[in-house]
């Protein structure tokens, strides 16, 4: 939908006759799903014109009411047996194993089975999505994890019930089986590798219960499998199935049975068109058609989002995003480590920091962006210097015979491609990276063919111009102290002196790069600093990679754990670790976050601090950018939450790329500028204090040298009056010891992406400001920002978390902090902050 078009629906309706909004609320009655019934599935949102849309949603009684997504809880006994639900009942040699949020995702699952529809189990990683699944299944199919029921299984086989079919990523395959193993006594087989022909004629002699397979596989043998009555399909890494064109996508839309369940992390990744996608295949119909929810909600949803967006839009996108969340609720429960297993653990906070580029990486990054090849993408938009009435890019700039990436891509073809110029887009924007983390990247890659080597030597001496004998010349350097050496690189100058400090005070640290050959020479620094460590990537054979993780996790002399970010597959809980950085962000923000949850796992036992480095002023604030943007959309489209509107740019819309999109944004100079900086802190609409940014920035000087979170100590000392001021002489060395450091500029990704749920928005803010005392430590860790409109706490339980927030405020610690210190604190300890925090609200103007 353009934007002209988009503005036109958005005018006032001139007809409200009666029967107009008779007829809208007969069509918005269909978009409400009270009951998990066969008849749901069938039910499609109107697709009616958006200005009729619009005045729907003004009709309040119109809107769908947020009902309970699970049935009550069964009753247990002391042996932890479970009564069940009707005929719901999880054996209870499996139930007592469970925790209360795995028992939950086990009666939502059942709920949607029983009333034949799909679903997503969302939970983040590490909080057991397998084992609620196998729980499920057990349920299901009556089995028991003690001993093997021969009646049951004879019943199965007679064909009362159909098997399953669990389609996972290759790594895990094993893994499945494993638990399998451990938690029930199903009959199950791999239909993977040379045996697939043997395995179903097993399957058809009906002697499968449970059927795994893996990604690649499916997605060759699917129109042999799809032909097979399932009774349940399980897809793991659901968020595989995002993209409609994909032939793995397709193969699994051919699957007959109604009870198709995902299992993700991360619902969605880049776009919000993914939802569609994913829920379209576990519950056909349920949002529209592809057509109406991009017009519906996708549309509203990213102008809304837009900085400068008019107030109108805001609102559009406000009721599109509550109606889709309550949609998505029927069909999808998501819980996240800080709701279910967060008093468990000490927290996590996540720091973005943005370290100085070299000297000599921001001249070979100026004189890449100087090359024709960059220099034709950035005015592809100019007029052509021939006269003619087009543009360069559609005349003579087309291809770039005088580039230095355009003539190798092409060597075969010199008329270029149809896709020319921008079939270089992609390794500009690689070259640009590899400057961004380490020069020794740009140099040929011994491993490649002679004539990749040649032309790659030839780009790094134009790159490196008269600066390249301070990098060894244009091959690889074979020194190892010229490759382990620091001064050229800004992030492992930054990460030299951090890691230090962490290693002194008996930290353990996880240091990932999605680059095998930053690892290369990130290994050679860590043998240069004497560091002992351990290492995974994509070639560490999938039998050792086990035994490296309980060696790091077991071994007091493990310091470091050199790790790849695209290392998947399960058993990488590497929660002996209390610091991870990530050296090089990824496009995609779920690849950034899944390597954290390596070690803010179930297990960690301390506080967990994640520093992702990046390069000011290089395309990696871009990157980043994007990433925040992403995970904004993801927050609004599937939490409903409210998010800061800092980007001007829209996805996917040619009328506003902003800061963000388009070609010329990702190859803008931004060396002379505080590109991040400038959006969060710039525009931000309601804006911190001077206070608490100073704050902030003498606690991100002391990035890493704490055991516990910056500025927080024991919630007792915090009420002595000699903790509650914060010392001006330190605040005005703040950013010295950041320059000191190579930091240019750090903040906290909780305070940028996660703005919290607008249902505690105004009335938090208000509150926060008569409570908070003159003299207590500002604590800015997951604190939630005003937001337009009034807002009101709409039950007892968001009371008691608002005002469950304030106290552990009062104490100068997070939430999660707070409540790892209720459950070892005295009663006496516990009586004196209520005592305390009461006497301080008697004593303000408002208390």
């Amino acid at each position: 939908m353009s934007l002209q078009a988009f503005k036109e629906t958005l005018k006032p309706c001139s007809n409200s006759s009666s029967s107009t909004s008779t007829s809208i609320k007969a069509h918005t009655k269909t978009l409400t799903y009270h009951n998990f019934d066969s008849s749901s599935i069938s039910r499609k949102p109107p697709k009616t014109s958006l200005s009729q849309q619009l005045l729907r949603l003004q009709d309040p009684p119109s809107l769908p009411s947020i009902e309970p997504r699970t049935q009550p809880k069964p009753s247990q006994d002391h042996k932890g047996r479970n009564s069940g639900t009707g005929d719901y009942m999880v054996p209870a040699s499996i139930n007592c194993r469970l925790l209360e949020h795995q028992r939950e995702g086990v009666k939502f699952l059942y709920s949607l089975y029983k009333n034949n529809h799909g679903g997503i189990l969302g939970d983040d990683m590490g909080l057991g999505k397998t084992i609620q699944t196998i729980a499920f299944l057990a349920a299901v199919y009556g089995k028991n994890g003690d001993y093997v029921d021969s009646t049951t299984s004879k019943k199965n086989q007679l064909g009362k019930k159909g098997p399953v079919l669990i389609i996972c990523p290759s790594s895990v395959i094993h893994n499945w089986e494993n638990e399998f193993s451990k938690w029930a006594s199903f009959s199950v087989s791999i239909y993977h590798g040379a045996n697939r022909d043997l395995i179903y004629e097993k399957l058809e002699a009906r002697g499968v219960e449970i059927l795994i397979t893996s990604f690649d596989t499916y997605r060759i043998q699917g129109s042999t499998l799809s032909e097979v009555k399932w009774e349940i399909v399980v897809v793991d890494e659901a968020h595989r199935l995002k993209n409609e064109r994909s032939k793995l996508y397709q193969a699994c839309l051919e699957i007959k049975t109604l009870k198709r369940f995902g299992l993700t992390g991360t619902v969605m990744q880049n776009k919000i068109m993914e939802l569609f996608n994913l829920f379209d295949w576990v519950a056909p119909g349920a949002l529209g058609t592809r057509e109406h929810f991009r017009e519906f909600y996708d549309e509203p949803l990213k102008h809304g989002q837009r900085a400068t967006a008019p107030e109108r839009f805001v609102q559009v996108a406000d009721q599109r995003k509550q109606h889709l969340v309550t949609v998505l609720h029927k069909y999808m429960l998501r819980r996240t480590k800080e709701e279910t297993i967060g008093h468990l653990m000490m927290g996590k906070e996540d720091n973005v920091v943005f370290c100085a580029m070299s000297e000599l990486q921001k001249r070979a990054y100026t004189r890449m962006l100087q090359l024709p090849d960059i220099q034709c993408l950035i005015n592809k938009d100019l007029p052509c210097s021939c006269g003619s009435p087009l543009t360069q890019v559609e005349c003579c700039k087309r291809i770039v015979p005088d580039g230095l990436i355009w003539p190798y891509l092409h060597k075969d073809n010199p008329d270029g491609c149809d896709s020319c110029p921008f079939c270089i887009v992609l390794p500009c924007l690689v070259k640009l990276q590899q400057i961004s983390n380490h020069m020794e990247l740009i140099k040929p890659n011994p491993r490649d063919d002679p004539d990749k080597q040649k032309r790659d030597a030839e780009f790094a001496s134009a790159v490196f111009g008269p600066d390249i004998d301070l990098v060894g010349g244009n091959t690889q350097n074979e020194s190892f102290m010229g490759l382990s050496e620091v001064k050229h690189c800004g992030k492992m100058r930054a990460l030299e002196k951090l890691m230090s400090s962490w290693i002194l005070r008996g930290d353990k640290v996880l240091l990932f790069s999605y680059s095998v050959r930053m690892l290369d020479i990130l290994e050679k620094f860590l043998i240069r600093k004497g560091y002992s460590f351990s290492r995974l990537d994509g070639s560490t054979p999938t039998n050792l990679r086990q035994s490296l993780v309980d060696d790091f996790n077991s071994s007091p002399s493990k310091q470091v754990f050199l790790i790849s970010t695209r290392a998947g597959g399960l058993g990488l809980n590497l929660v002996s670790a209390n610091r991870v950085v990530i050296f090089d962000p990824n496009w995609n923000p779920a690849q950034d976050l899944q390597a954290q949850d390596r070690s803010f796992r179930f297990g960690q036992k301390r506080h967990v601090v994640v520093f992702r480095l990046l390069a000011a002023g290089s395309l990696e604030e871009l990157v980043y950018s994007r990433q925040v943007y992403k995970q904004q959309l993801a927050n609004i489209a599937v939490s409903g939450k409210m998010e800061k509107r800092y980007f001007e740019g829209v996805q996917d819309c040619k009328e506003f790329q902003g800061e963000l999109f388009g070609i010329c944004n990702l190859f803008r100079d931004l060396s002379d500028k505080l590109f991040t900086s400038e959006i969060i802190e710039l525009r931000e609409k309601h804006g911190e204090d001077r206070e608490h940014c100073h704050s902030r920035e003498q606690e991100l000087t002391e990035l890493g040298n704490s055991s516990v979170p910056s500025g927080k100590t024991g919630p007792m000392s915090l009420l002595g009056s000699e903790n509650r001021t914060t010392n001006d002489s330190q605040r005005v060395s703040s950013k010295p010891a950041l320059k000191d450091l190579g930091i240019v500029y750090a903040h906290r990704n909780e305070d940028i992406v996660n703005f919290g749920p607008s249902i505690r928005g105004k009335l938090e803010e208000d509150m926060s400001q008569n409570d908070r005392h003159p003299s207590m430590p500002v604590v800015c860790r997951n604190k939630p920002d005003p937001i337009d409109g009034k807002e009101n706490v709409s039950s007892s339980k968001d009371r008691k978390r608002f005002q469950f927030g304030l106290l552990a405020r009062f104490v100068g610690m997070g939430e999660v902090e707070f409540s790892k210190w209720l459950i070892s604190a005295t009663p006496l300890e516990r009586e004196k902050v209520l005592r305390d925090y009461k006497k301080r609200k008697e004593k303000m103007p408002n208390g």
